[in-house]
């Protein structure tokens, strides 16, 4: 008599399958990968999640809730926005750089180059990339609102340059570039908003 099968979890599923993409990328993770990874069959995926552009977005979406959240709660939890960008940067620094754990930003790394049939994926992680932008623009005009900055701060040039930085951050950890290099790095990047600082 055959025995019941394994019972599925779905959020162990989504946390491997995380995992995989967050590696390897979109393209190149396969459906064998995934059930290799998952340790279930492809229909029963496919039952899940629906398709594997389905499962991968879930699983950036779990990302940016955990881990990946690091600069939604600096941004929103520092009291200046000096504090907000040298947390956001060094948390990065710290996630993208952990042993034993994929490098990098599952955002930026995971469908920089797709084959034009993934186009949907691109564009997708490209509003990702752009919010994050956004959100630190964002910030950085209520610090403009509350004095923090002086007047006339190209707060939108600001911003970009941050998240320029903090999407280089991922590039270079993907790299190798270790923590204490990457670290390094905060003092002279804070240095443009010291500059914008009042006092």
């Amino acid at each position: 008599m055959a025995g019941r099968p394994r019972e599925f979890d779905r959020e162990l599923a989504l946390e491997k399958a995380r995992d995989a993409f967050w590696e390897r990328g979109y393209e190149g993770v396969a459906m064998s990968d995934l059930v290799a990874a998952l340790g279930i069959a492809s229909a029963r995926i496919y039952a899940a999640f629906g398709s594997k552009e389905q499962l991968f977005r879930e699983a950036v979406e779990l990302y940016a809730a955990g881990e990946g959240g690091f600069a939604d709660r600096a941004l929103a939890q520092e009291a200046t926005a000096r504090g907000a960008i040298e947390r956001m940067l060094r948390e990065a620094v710290l996630l993208y750089t952990r042993s034993g754990r994929p490098h990098g930003c599952m955002v930026v790394s995971a469908a920089t180059n797709c084959s034009s049939q993934n186009d949907a994926v691109i564009v997708w992680l490209g509003e990702f990339r752009r919010a994050r932008t956004k959100s630190i623009i964002d910030r950085l005009r209520l610090a403009l609102k509350a004095g923090e900055l002086k007047a006339g701060t190209d707060v939108v040039a600001l911003g970009d340059a941050y998240a320029t930085l903090l999407h280089g951050l991922s590039v270079q950890a993907r790299d190798g570039v270790g923590k204490t290099r990457l670290l390094a790095m905060l003092t002279p990047a804070m240095a443009a908003l010291e500059l914008a600082g009042r006092g």
